[in-house]
């Protein structure tokens, strides 16, 4: 900064010392005052994040209520849809391609309707994950918040949508002779490891969505992918006879393929443990922790940069 002296010349202003620097920082940390939009410690991180605990769960109700307030149907169609695609999937490899070899009509249908079911909800929080931040970036920008709670509450929205739906899973596997038994009780675990594992995977797209907004065009494509390679119409060990061990053992630890696995074996009683791969539960367990926790670490280092740019 300069000013005019009073002969008429220019005076520039010294730039401030280091010492000056040291000292203003000091106030700064004796007074409690940050700089702004700082990344909190991991630890700070999810203190704050917990304490946002009731905005996360309302949020994610409003959401879902606001789905589809549009369509006549309303919230019936939480239900429609994964049936409907679950009818077109009968019809298609049940019927023409007959991927059910193995498994009778009374086996294969509930087999099927839960792996639409259970891979739609993988699926759907991937999709609200991945524009969690870009698609809402006025509330990153107006309001100061631990932006994990974003793709934290669609991945709650997710398994909200899927509990509703859960009452017409029970009545298809009764209506094909699977009734409820101690096996049930899996569901509760099941259901929390793969929310974990899909809150985790939510949390990575955020990020990378955040920063590629194209990345929404893309991932319906994965995803389809993922959904062929993943066992929804067909028993992989079934599909896969005659390939080699390690080739079946590969495609079955496929966390998608566990999660429907493990919910297939807990609700039809066709479906036994000679379906599962080796120390399923252990599988379910590592996919959990590692993705939920590699999710959440990966995307608090960039809390900083939401929003900007």
């Amino acid at each position: 900064m300069s000013e005019t002296t009073h002969d008429g010349g220019v005076a520039v202003d010294a730039a401030p010392s280091p010492d000056e620097g040291l000292t203003a920082a000091r106030l700064a940390a004796r007074h409690g005052l940050t700089v702004s939009g700082a990344r909190p410690s991991l630890t700070d991180y999810v203190r704050q994040l917990w304490g946002r605990r009731h905005f996360i769960l309302a949020f994610s109700q409003a959401k879902l209520t606001a789905q589809y307030s549009q369509a006549k149907l309303g919230q019936l169609w939480q239900v429609a849809t994964p049936l409907l695609n679950a009818a077109v999937y009968y019809f298609i490899f049940g019927v023409i391609l007959r991927a059910s070899r193995g498994m009778t009509p009374e086996t294969y249908i509930p087999f099927l309707v839960t792996g639409v079911f259970v891979f739609t909800f993988t699926q759907s929080s991937v999709m609200a994950g991945v524009r969690a931040i870009s698609g809402n970036l006025g509330l990153v920008r107006a309001l100061h918040f631990p932006r994990a709670s974003l793709p934290v509450s669609f991945a709650l929205q997710q398994l909200q949508q899927l509990l509703f739906s859960m009452i017409v899973l029970f009545v298809v596997a009764i209506g094909f002779g699977s009734y409820p038994g101690l096996s049930w009780l899996l569901i509760v675990p099941v259901l929390a490891l793969q929310f974990l594992f899909n809150t985790g995977l939510a949390l990575i797209v955020a990020r990378m969505g955040a920063k590629t907004p194209d990345l929404a065009q893309l991932m319906p494509f994965l995803l389809r992918t993922w959904m062929y390679a993943s066992g929804v119409m067909f028993s992989i060990s079934g599909m896969l006879a005659g390939r080699p061990e390690w080739f079946i053992r590969l495609m079955q630890v496929n966390p998608a393929a566990v999660y429907m696995d493990l919910m297939r074996f807990a609700l039809i009683d066709g479906y036994g443990a000679s379906h599962l791969p080796p120390h399923v539960w252990a599988v379910a367990l590592f996919w959990a922790v590692v993705v939920f926790a590699g999710g959440f670490v990966y995307f608090w280092k960039a809390e900083e940069r939401y929003g900007r740019g």
